[in-house]
């Protein structure tokens, strides 16, 4: 490769160019990011040939970027069966009644800012959650005369904490993948700083949020009474929460875990309808759970899951696993690196260069995934000549990246966000408090060195 030798003017160029492309593609032309990535891709591979880059040595980047990702596509498509396996087994459904119960009235903005963090937590998705539960909190909060914008905050939090926590969320799955670490380990590692912007939140939604006014919280019993009818709640749904703890203090490996859990949340089902068809279970896993309870809001939360509808994240994963082993291979990422790792001589400062980095992405390309991916792939050699683990890397690329989206107007999530509850992103951001605590606490963990994991020899 030394006689490819590229200067850190033409590097910088090319990797700008690629952000651009990527970055008018999501925000101006509003384009999901596999499009721009593989649009990024095919240029790329069009410069290394104008370099005389054999196609070998291409050929190469590509399967080195696609070697980390064999198993984490293979960890998706499980979750991708285990969401829909979950929600007909009754575990996704009785998390969501016990979550509900605990809404109180004059506590309202805490209230929900729990309840959209345990939904959350059990579906892995904060837009579902979101476009779902957090409407009908949305419509209780403007009855009550709260501040809507405060109420969308709490939503907004609560649903970001639960996806950030959940081993069935995209972005968690794929910040595992991206830094090469255990699942179960990176999400373990995240609560040094989760917990304690979780805790600051809850504070300060309480300072904020207590009200002494009465309303009729009927819409919330409806829809439990709703699941109630129409999905298997009991407390058997907490098999298979304790066997993901139980799997996870034994270190057993996501895949096993997540095998094991389907097989048991599949027994559930045949516990509570022992006449389940073996052609329904199959269709549960391949093309997700459809709820036909005759409401609308939940039938939207309830339909999910499937190994089908994991497929554009696998996409997404195996472009952008592409684009960064071709950027690794091409030795364009070492060669802008090179005079910034120079610099980052404490943790404090490369954990903090990392959250900046995924800031950025945010602000420049607005997209969640891409806030992850870029940076994980340009820090990941300088972690590995640190003394610094990879599961430092994976929460703070979390920190800087997925939970930053939902603040950025033009980012992916926060249109989402805004557009769903009617709250433009810049009123409710001073509000949305895990987002801006997430970070700090994150920083503060690499200053201080509590909670920051280092190699082991």
């Amino acid at each position: 490769m030394t006689k490819h030798k590229t200067s850190l003017l033409e590097a910088s160029i090319v990797l700008l160019i690629l952000l651009a492309i990527m970055g008018s593609g999501v925000i101006v032309f509003q384009l999901s990011p596999q499009t721009p990535v593989l649009t990024a891709i095919a240029l790329l591979i069009l410069w290394a040939r104008w370099r005389h880059f054999s196609w070998d040595a291409i050929h190469s980047g590509i399967e080195d970027g696609l070697k980390s990702g064999i198993i984490p596509i293979i960890i998706f498509i499980l979750v991708g069966a285990l969401i829909s396996i979950w929600i007909a087994a009754g575990v996704i459904p009785s998390l969501m009644v016990w979550g509900f119960k605990m809404v109180s009235v004059h506590w309202f903005i805490p209230s929900i800012f729990v309840v959209c963090a345990l939904v959350g937590s059990a579906i892995g998705s904060a837009f579902t959650v979101i476009s779902t539960v957090g409407i009908a909190f949305f419509g209780i909060g403007a009855t009550l005369g709260l501040n809507t914008t405060i109420v969308a905050a709490a939503i907004i939090s609560g649903a970001i904490f639960g996806d950030k926590s959940s081993p069935l969320s995209q972005s968690t799955n794929l910040t595992a993948a991206v830094t090469e670490t255990d699942l179960f380990e990176h999400i373990k590692n995240l609560m040094w700083t989760t917990v304690p912007a979780f805790v600051g939140s809850l504070i300060l939604y309480a300072i904020i949020g207590h009200t002494s006014k009465n309303v009729s919280l009927d819409k919330i019993g409806a829809t439990v009474a709703v699941l109630n009818t129409h999905t298997s709640v009991s407390l058997l749904a907490l098999i298979p929460i304790i066997l993901i703890f139980v799997c996870a203090r034994l270190k057993m490996p996501a895949i096993p875990t997540l095998f094991l859990n389907i097989a048991v949340s599949i027994g559930l089902i045949f516990f509570h309808n022992p006449h389940t068809p073996i052609a329904k279970i199959a269709s549960y896993i391949e093309n997700g759970f459809v709820a036909h309870t005759g409401d609308k809001s939940i039938d939207a939360l309830l339909s999910r899951g499937g190994i089908n509808s994991m497929l554009s994240t696998v996409a997404l994963i195996i472009l952008t696993l592409t684009l960064g082993g071709l950027l690794m291979k091409l030795g364009l990422i070492e060669r802008v690196m090179a005079p910034l790792a120079t610099h980052l001589k404490t943790p404090g400062q490369l954990l903090g260069a990392v959250i900046a980095s995924g800031i950025g992405v945010n602000l420049f390309i607005g997209e969640e995934f891409l806030s992850v991916i870029l940076p994980g792939k340009a820090f990941k050699s300088t972690f590995e000549k640190s003394n610094l683990s990879n599961l430092a890397l994976g929460r703070a690329l979390e920190d800087g990246g997925t939970v930053i989206n939902y603040l950025v107007p033009w980012g992916v999530a926060g249109v989402f966000a805004a557009n769903t509850l009617g709250v433009p992103t810049l009123s409710y951001l001073p509000f949305c408090f895990f987002s801006l605590l997430s970070p700090i606490f994150s920083i503060l963990s690499a200053v201080t060195g509590i909670g920051l994991k280092r190699k082991t020899a």
